[in-house]
């Protein structure tokens, strides 16, 4: 389910079901020609409808942070906004890249779904097993 596709009234009925947010980070340096940039919003796209259709009923999809910076304060800001989806109501945070970052570590996500160090995705069954590990490990 998308952000916009909840309203103020409907938020506090649907939150105890909705309790994963996913936060895609499209991961453009700013160098990027226009088809470059398609491309990966393409290969992010692809990948998150492993998450967004099998878990529909259970996932929120926020607005992608499409520019990355390099380092470490970086993946303190994700960190940060990891925090504050948190703090809004969402019991779990699942930042999702389509570009390999093999240095992301976030504070406060609690799973990065992201290519392998040779650039190939995880399959779908590999996403769908870390996310329900994810709610088992979690979950009461």
């Amino acid at each position: 389910m998308k952000f916009s596709d909840i309203t103020e009234e409907q938020w506090d009925e649907l939150k105890p079901y909705l309790d994963t947010c996913l936060l895609p980070v499209t991961g453009l340096g700013g160098g990027e020609t226009p088809y470059e940039a398609t491309e990966r919003l393409e290969d992010l796209r692809d990948f998150m409808d492993m998450v967004e259709i099998p878990f529909k009923g259970r996932v929120v999809t926020y607005p992608a942070c499409h520019y990355i910076a390099e380092g470490e304060a970086f993946s303190a800001m994700l960190g940060d906004w990891c925090g504050r989806l948190k703090q809004t109501g969402f019991k779990y945070v699942i930042v999702m890249t389509a570009f390999s970052a093999s240095d992301l570590a976030i504070k406060d996500a609690d799973l990065i779904l992201q290519p392998g160090t040779g650039g190939e995705l995880p399959s779908p069954n590999e996403v769908s097993s870390q996310i329900r590990e994810l709610w088992a490990a979690v979950s009461p």
